[in-house]
């Protein structure tokens, strides 16, 4: 029977292995599309940032209640998920509790952190399915937010339930292990001398009129149903808004660090704007640029870091809350442009594997999924950027696809091309000559 759970055991482990490591190949060829972007300077900035933001969860804590409910999952998910090691040697060796017989007080100091961490997370989790469902925070509903779909709100009640029975699978398996050992039931009997622990303590008397049968299949049963329910959790992992949980590091690693409001220019232009005034020399070894595409009209026209962004996205919403656009009722979401980027992405991935690698479904990220009305209410004023807790940056997205639409497709509202023209002519976004500029002075001064 040992050797048939091992068997299985290393079976389940093979095959979410391989879930994981192909989907993350395709997430990484998905990144992969966009165009280069150096981010490798001033590599301590960037690791003093990526400690700050996604390890120390600074930008969560502006809600500070919040923040921390977050910072319990946070760190209690990882942390408990340390005795995975554990199970999973258990599990390929056939034995049971492998590190208690060498840890002396370690070991029971280590599972009661661990039994503690499990209850707040299981504790913090009921909280915010209880915000989401019952006091319905305004930023998840679909009727304040169209991107709020069926799949998003069904995705995070999925994680919170999941973690939830993980959690209370740990400390019902604990308590069941703890009976057993008490008992000294088999092999279970020799490690009597590890004792209870801080929480499962309180469930071990819902045990106590149960045959010893029905305890090992108890604990049988949760064993398999935390470890299996993790690797799912893992695979599930890559194909959720979760993913963040992994990519909330690189991607604040990678953050930007020019001042707030530096918009990009394209280096192409810019160097023939430099020659036609005569700010550079042109180098007469140097073969002329390839006329690019002004701006970006699908995924491949963005960067890499775009498209990291839109797998790092949370969902969060805290974008879309400060958005001063959305608030006036126009219909720009930051989130939902991340969302759409992301759709774009694994749609892309969808053709990948059903028609091969050089398929192409004819969509594009502007036109098919993001609007020109959503992408010309932006004021650009980076509150979406400000806010969000992993350093997302949808205004650069926004930006590249209005620079298509305007100078690609000339598609500008006509109060925007009356502000250009005026620019062109009166160096100034309003319709006076240079000459004018002052004439508001006099009138003060009589």
């Amino acid at each position: 029977m040992a050797i048939l759970q091992q068997i299985l055991f290393v079976a389940a482990l093979a095959t979410a292995a391989w879930f994981l490591i192909r989907r993350a190949g395709l997430i990484r060829r998905a990144i992969q599309l966009g165009k280069p972007e150096n981010r490798t300077d001033r590599p301590n900035e960037r690791f003093s940032i990526m400690l700050r933001v996604a390890f120390g969860q600074k930008k969560m804590m502006t809600n500070l209640t919040v923040g921390l409910m977050h910072f319990v999952i946070y760190v209690g998910f990882v942390i408990v998920n340390i005795e995975v090691l554990e199970i999973v040697l258990d599990g390929i060796l056939g034995t049971h509790r492998l590190f208690a017989p060498y840890t002396g007080a370690v070991y029971p100091f280590l599972i009661n952190t661990f039994e503690i961490l499990a209850l707040g997370v299981w504790i913090v989790c009921v909280v915010f399915l209880i915000r989401r469902f019952v006091t319905k925070v305004p930023r998840f509903q679909p009727e304040r937010h169209r991107e709020m779909t069926r799949w998003p709100r069904t995705d995070a009640a999925l994680i919170l339930i999941l973690e939830i029975l993980l959690m209370t699978a740990f400390l019902t398996w604990n308590a069941s292990d703890s009976v057993l050992r008490e008992r000294e039931v088999g092999h279970y009997g020799e490690l009597s001398n590890v004792g209870t622990f801080v929480v499962s303590q309180f469930l071990m008397p819902l045990f106590a009129n149960w045959s010893d049968a029905a305890l090992v299949a108890c604990e049988r049963f949760t064993w398999w149903f935390h470890i299996l329910g993790i690797l799912f959790f893992a695979v599930y992992l890559t194909y959720s808004k979760h993913l963040h949980i992994v990519l909330a590091f690189p991607n604040t690693y990678f953050s930007d660090l020019k001042p707030k409001g530096e918009m990009k220019n394209m280096a192409d232009i810019t160097k023939e704007v430099q020659l036609a005034l005569g700010i550079a020399q042109a180098d007469p070894n140097e073969a002329p640029a390839e006329p690019g595409r002004f701006g970006a009209r699908d995924v491949r026209d963005l960067t890499w870091k775009n498209l990291m962004d839109a797998y790092s996205c949370t969902e969060c919403g805290r974008c879309t809350a400060a958005c001063p656009a959305n608030i006036t009722g126009k219909k720009l979401s930051p989130r939902k442009i991340m969302m759409d980027t992301r759709d774009r992405l694994e749609d892309i991935q969808r053709g990948w594997q059903q028609n091969g690698p050089e398929h192409d479904d004819g969509k594009t990220l502007l036109g098919d999924y993001i609007t020109a009305e959503e992408i010309n209410a932006c004021t650009t004023c980076q509150a979406c950027v400000q806010e969000c807790p992993v350093n997302i940056n949808p205004l650069d997205i926004i930006l590249q696809l209005r620079r298509y639409k305007i100078m690609e497709e000339a598609q500008a509202p006509a109060s925007w091309n009356a502000m250009f023209s005026n620019v062109e002519n009166n160096m100034a976004p309003w319709k006076f000559s240079p000459g004018d500029r002052f004439n508001w002075a006099d009138q003060v001064n009589q």
